[in-house]
């Protein structure tokens, strides 16, 4: 169900930003690609640990120390899309 903002006349629908769920579903996306991709290799993610590039390394490295949370994460938001909504 989409939920849409009125302000005057302008209409604007709700996006991942402002859906929780969606946002979750964004997040563990990335922690994953990204876990994904620095199995693969590691030195594109390594080299850059620091500023805006060095939030896909950190992600990456959830991704690999919490792999079995992120597991589980990824089955319950799974069950969630494919059967609550």
């Amino acid at each position: 169900k989409k939920r849409s903002f009125h302000t005057g006349q302008i209409s604007f629908r709700e996006s991942a930003i402002f859906n929780f769920q969606s946002l979750l579903t964004v997040i563990l996306l990335l922690i994953c690609t990204c876990a994904y991709i620095r199995s693969l290799a590691p030195s594109v993610l390594d080299k850059n640990k620091t500023g805006l590039l060095g939030i896909f390394w950190k992600c990456a490295r959830i991704g690999e120390r919490k792999s079995p949370y992120v597991a589980v994460c990824c089955i319950v938001m799974a069950f969630s899309i494919l059967f609550i909504q």
